[in-house]
């Protein structure tokens, strides 16, 4: 595999005139004002290149935290089908449960009315807030 190389900048001070004759910076604005230095000090940047230590790695990472598949309870297998899955893709699936059936409030969207099998998953409630879903489905995961 070819290395990667990349251009940095390296910058010094030098007493001489600008090298690069067509440059479209101010002198003012690169100068070094300082009482034991002479006027004409000068920044100077000199492009340089520079190879990568290391290739990317290219194996996948194990899934963690919300992204890894969980045993879940009954409840929630009735919903979502499987008897594993991640938090992320249980909402997923949630969510596209309550708007196939249209159990989004119509008055405020915000709110869901659940029906028999969301009742399971929701503690009992006849009604949650859309932010409640993540906090009420965290004991169905094992």
């Amino acid at each position: 595999m070819a290395a990667t190389t990349g251009l940095i900048s390296s910058t010094f001070l030098s007493g001489e005139t600008s090298s690069f004759p067509n440059t479209s910076f101010s002198s003012s604005s690169l100068r070094f004002h300082h009482a034991n230095f002479p006027a004409n000090l000068r920044m100077v940047r000199i492009p340089t290149l520079a190879t990568a230590s290391k290739p990317a790695t290219t194996t996948p990472r194990q899934p963690r935290g919300i992204m890894k598949p969980r045993k879940i309870s009954p409840e929630m297998q009735a919903l979502v089908g499987t008897p594993e899955i991640s938090r992320t893709q249980a909402l997923k699936l949630i969510w596209a449960y309550i708007k196939q059936n249209n159990l989004q409030d119509p008055q405020n969207k915000k709110i869901i009315v659940c029906d028999e099998k969301l009742k399971k998953i929701f503690a009992g409630k006849d009604s949650v807030g859309f932010l409640e879903i993540a906090g009420l489905i965290t004991p169905h995961f094992l």
